[in-house]
């Protein structure tokens, strides 16, 4: 599970890195999918990672909005405050948490209880999600994507997590 943690950072630097060749008209410019544009696409991302973990710790959930959050600068300063959190929390993650329950309610009002393991492996599936369509809207605007290729970023070691 660490592993896959380590990958989307990884994957999220090289996003950042590739953003700063991009005009912040570009960065903010509103696509079609996901949540609007590809900063915007980097903050969710973040913010779905932290407040998770967040809800499993039972802590209070982040509530900023994004428009306190708009420049590449301040999206890239906001991840490095939230991955020191997170970053714990994997790194202190072993089995027997794999079963502990989480309960939540909807928006619906209905009921639902998950598994930590089913949570933190919804956290890692939703960034590569999301890192997809910003593959896609590379190709759209004419760049090429970031590689999403685990193979050779040096994460063997950690693959027994």
């Amino acid at each position: 599970m660490q592993t896959f943690f380590q990958y989307n950072w990884m994957v999220r630097e090289d996003w950042y890195r590739w953003c700063e060749e991009l005009s912040e008209e570009e960065l903010l410019r509103n696509r079609t999918g996901g949540v609007g544009s590809i900063l915007h696409t980097l903050f969710h991302i973040i913010d779905v990672e932290w407040s998770w973990i967040r809800l499993l710790e039972g802590k209070p959930d982040f509530q900023e909005s994004f428009d306190e959050y708009n420049s590449l600068n301040k999206v890239r300063k906001l991840d490095a405050e939230f991955r020191k959190e997170v970053e714990e929390f994997v790194n202190n993650w072993d089995v027997s948490m794999e079963n502990n329950l989480f309960y939540d309610t909807m928006p619906d009002g209905s009921k639902v209880t998950d598994t930590w393991g089913e949570v933190i492996r919804h956290v890692i599936a939703h960034e590569i999600h999301h890192i997809g369509q910003l593959s896609i809207w590379s190709r759209e605007i004419g760049k090429k994507p970031v590689s999403a290729n685990l193979i050779g970023r040096g994460l063997a070691s950690h693959l027994n997590n």
